[in-house]
């Protein structure tokens, strides 16, 4: 199974970004797919998550400004990312656990700077 991740970028606070993770190869039974996100010198955190049959879960620090959700059509996740602040600059990481294995994409980065 590969993850893609794509949408990265440079966005000035309070601004919006979407980004994408796009799965493909041999994907068994999801169980959850989900975002992580490490900034410089951090430790990596859990931001959003969304599980088999829809529920979803958020860090308390995105809550209200990020929403994750699915596309099962075309095996992509989305994260849309809104009111984004300066804390919010990391490298974001898709995951993907199937009943077989769990997979991390490469990352892709935000930067939240005016």
């Amino acid at each position: 199974v590969q993850l893609v991740e794509s949408g990265g970028g440079l966005v000035q606070p309070g601004g919006s970004l979407r980004l994408s993770c796009a799965a493909s190869g041999s994907i068994f039974s999801i169980n959850s797919m989900g975002w992580y996100r490490q900034a410089p010198g951090k430790q990596r955190d859990v931001v959003a998550v969304i599980f088999n049959g829809g529920r979803t879960n958020y860090a308390e620090s995105v809550k209200g400004r990020f929403t994750i959700s699915r596309d099962n059509a075309k095996n992509t996740m989305y994260l849309q990312m809104n009111s984004v602040k300066p804390e919010d600059t990391a490298v974001y990481y898709c995951y993907l656990s199937d009943s077989r294995d769990y997979y991390l994409g490469q990352g892709t980065q935000v930067t939240v700077s005016s």
